[in-house]
C-alpha cells in the first residue's frame, strides 16, 4: 500500500546543512580579517642629518723615499734592522774607507797649518815687519787649503748615508761587503705619522667639496677603528675619461696602523642641517618605489608613498610625502594594507601602565 509522501535522495535533504556550515566559516573568516592587527609606531621628527660622500682610497705615507747609494763603494757598516724607527740624520749606513778618512785628516791637518801661518804673517804685517802682498799669499793659502777640506767632507759624506727624515724603514737591502754602486738601493723609508689619503669623487659632487670638511676612513683590516681627518686638498683637473676628480685628506697616525698602499672606504661629511628621518624597517621597497603606513586619528593605517634621500646606519632620509608629527608603522608593517586596524603595543603598554 502506497502512501501520499515523497521520498527526498539523501544528498538533496544534506544541502542547506552545508550552506549553514559554509555561512559559519565566512563569518569566522570575516572576523579574524577584521581583528586589528599588533604594531609598534613611530611619530616621525626632523633630526640634524649630515650629507656624506662615500668613496674608495688609498693610503700613501706623508713623506718616502728609497734611499740610495751616491757612489762606488763598499759597505763597511749597516747601522738599522728591517722596520727600525730612525730620526732625521741618523746614520743608515758606513761606506768610508780608511782612504777617505786619512785623506780627511791629511786635509785638516793641511788647514789648520795655513790658518797658524796666516795669523802669524797678521800679527807681522801689524808691526810692517813684512809687506802686506805675502800676507795676502798666506790668506789665499788657508783659504784653498778650506776648501781642499770641505770637499773632502762633502765626498766623505757622500760614503755615509743618512736618514733624510724621521720614518720606519722597510727591508734593508744591503750588507757589510756589499759593493754598492749610484742608485743602488739601500731601503725604503717613509713617514707614516701623517697618512695621505688619496680617492676619486665624481664632478657631480664637486661643488660640495671644501678643504677643512671631515673625512672618516676605515680599512677591512681593523674593522672597529675609525680614523678621522680633513680633506685638504682638492686636484685642480677632472678625469676626462672616468668624470672624477681626485681628492686628498691627511689621516694622524700616531699608532702607525695604517700603511701605505692600503684601501680604504672613505666618507666626506657635509655640513650638518634637519631632516625628516625615519628607520630603515618601516619603509617598504617594491621596485623602484617605496611606501610606509601613516596611521590615521580612527587608529587605521593609510599607505603613503614617500621619496628616499641618504642613508645610514639603520636610518633613511625622507624627501616628501611625510611630514613631522606623522606617525607611522615600523615593525608588523608587512601585515598590512590600506585601511587595516591596528593596535600600537607602545600605546597599549602605556595605558596598562596608566591604569
Amino acid at each position: 500500500m502506497r502512501t501520499g509522501r515523497t521520498i527526498l535522495p539523501k544528498f538533496l535533504v544534506s544541502l542547506p546543512l552545508l550552506a549553514l556550515l559554509a555561512a559559519c566559516g565566512e563569518e569566522e573568516a570575516g572576523g579574524r580579517a577584521s581583528a586589528p592587527a599588533t604594531v609598534t609606531t613611530l611619530q616621525v621628527q626632523a633630526k640634524p642629518w649630515r650629507d656624506t660622500i662615500q668613496a674608495l682610497g688609498t693610503a700613501r705615507a706623508n713623506e718616502s723615499v728609497m734611499v740610495t747609494a751616491k757612489v762606488t763603494e763598499t759597505v763597511v757598516k749597516v747601522n738599522f734592522q728591517d722596520g727600525d724607527l730612525v730620526k732625521a740624520g741618523d746614520i743608515l749606513v758606513d761606506l768610508s774607507g780608511r782612504v777617505e778618512v786619512a785623506g780627511l785628516e791629511e786635509a785638516a791637518a793641511e788647514f789648520r797649518e795655513t790658518q797658524t801661518q796666516f795669523r802669524r804673517q797678521q800679527q807681522l804685517a801689524a808691526q810692517k815687519l813684512i809687506p802686506a802682498g805675502q800676507l795676502d799669499t798666506q790668506r789665499a793659502a788657508m783659504e784653498s787649503a778650506r776648501a781642499r777640506l770641505d770637499a773632502t767632507r762633502a765626498r766623505l759624506s757622500d760614503r755615509v748615508i743618512t736618514a733624510p727624515f724621521d720614518g720606519v724603514l722597510g727591508f734593508r737591502q744591503v750588507s757589510p761587503g756589499t759593493l754598492v754602486t749610484p742608485g743602488t738601493t739601500i731601503a725604503s723609508l717613509d713617514d707614516v705619522s701623517v697618512i695621505k689619503l688619496d680617492f676619486a669623487v665624481p664632478e657631480s659632487f664637486l661643488s660640495a667639496l671644501k678643504p677643512g670638511q671631515a673625512v672618516h676612513a676605515r680599512s677591512v683590516a681593523f674593522p672597529d677603528q675609525d680614523f678621522t681627518g680633513e680633506l685638504t686638498t682638492i686636484d685642480s683637473r677632472v678625469d676626462p675619461v672616468t668624470r672624477a676628480v681626485t681628492v686628498r685628506a691627511n689621516l694622524p697616525n700616531p699608532d702607525l696602523l695604517l700603511r701605505p698602499g692600503m684601501l680604504l672606504t672613505v666618507e666626506v661629511f657635509q655640513p650638518e642641517r634637519q631632516a625628516l628621518v625615519v628607520p630603515e624597517i618601516a619603509v617598504i621597497q617594491v621596485s623602484r618605489s617605496a611606501h610606509v603606513f601613516r596611521v590615521r586619528d580612527d587608529a587605521t593605517v593609510e599607505q603613503v608613498e614617500v621619496e628616499l634621500g641618504q642613508r645610514r646606519r639603520g636610518e633613511v632620509e625622507i624627501l616628501e610625502g611625510l611630514s613631522a608629527g606623522d606617525r607611522i608603522v615600523i615593525d608588523g608593517a608587512v601585515k598590512l594594507r590600506d585601511g587595516s586596524a591596528i593596535t600600537d603595543v607602545d600605546a597599549a603598554a602605556a595605558a596598562t601602565a596608566a591604569g
